[in-house]
């Protein structure tokens, strides 16, 4: 027995269903899929976006049409399913849904989780630090309370080693020296695990999640590792492989798989 979990930002669950998605999933039968980056509101999933590979979907949509969105398809079914993280703000935006399994003695959850982007100007990049500011509070707070792992789209790019181009980045969004530093308390003072890491600790260009549409970056595989799974340490250890799917391309983002022993 074994739990895959996949991560994927879409970049449009359209899109993506479009390009292949939907047969992947059906041919890679996942125990569980977070998505990011829906860019759908709920009338504009038809039944086979609201199911997928027998998976019943749960969404957090935004308010603003055609904009961020997150997914989680369990196969095994939610004793809860929570929507948001209770920050009116980035509520608003559809960046949080988390389902919980909870049995006597042990509480369990997969959240689904897409991160601001700080790309387009400083607004949104302060925009983005009150959301790291946010999270890191309620992961604390959750980690009080039960194990989980959290998947997503984080926008950021912990290392040197996660993106092809770091000297070229460091004052570029997703690598700022802030962002990073956030993600490091994360690990060291917060107690999660970035289980690609930890399974892969010294991977390069097979690590990365996203390329940029720009000139020929995907072709030439200047990517950057921006797609996590982060997790409690009891859950994390049971993680024994971990993968990108590069072979399809559904999106500008890539699916991050990882193998977990331990069931719902």
């Amino acid at each position: 027995m074994g739990f895959k979990l996949v991560s994927l930002n879409l970049n449009g669950i359209r899109s993506a269903a479009n390009k292949g998605w939907l047969a992947w999933a059906d041919k890679e039968r996942p125990d569980c899929m977070g998505v990011q980056e829906l860019k759908a509101q709920a009338d504009d999933l038809t039944d086979a976006l609201r199911t997928v590979a027998g998976m019943p979907g749960h969404f957090h949509h935004a308010q603003k049409k055609g904009y961020s969105g997150v997914g989680l398809y369990p196969r095994t079914a939610p004793s809860d399913v929570v929507i948001g993280m209770g920050v009116p703000e980035f509520d608003d935006e559809g960046r949080y849904v988390e389902a919980r399994w909870d049995k006597p003695g042990r509480r369990v959850s997969v959240i689904s989780c897409y991160f601001p982007s700080g790309t387009s100007g400083d607004e949104r990049q302060q925009a983005k630090y009150r959301f790291l500011d946010a999270m890191a509070d309620h992961l604390a707070r959750l980690k009080a309370e039960r194990e989980f792992i959290l998947i997503g789209d984080v926008n950021i790019a912990h290392q040197e080693i996660d993106l092809k181009n770091w000297r070229g980045n460091q004052k570029n969004s997703g690598f700022l020296p802030e962002e990073r530093a956030w993600m490091t308390r994360l690990l060291d003072t917060g107690g999660l695990v970035d289980v690609y890491r930890r399974l892969k600790p010294d991977a390069t260009g097979e690590a990365y999640t996203w390329w940029s549409n720009r000139g020929q970056a995907r072709a030439n595989n200047v990517g950057w590792r921006i797609d996590y799974h982060l997790a409690t340490p009891g859950l994390a250890v049971t993680a024994r492989d971990a993968r990108v799917y590069t072979a399809e391309r559904f999106s500008d983002h890539a699916p991050l798989i990882v193998d977990y022993d331990w069931t719902p």
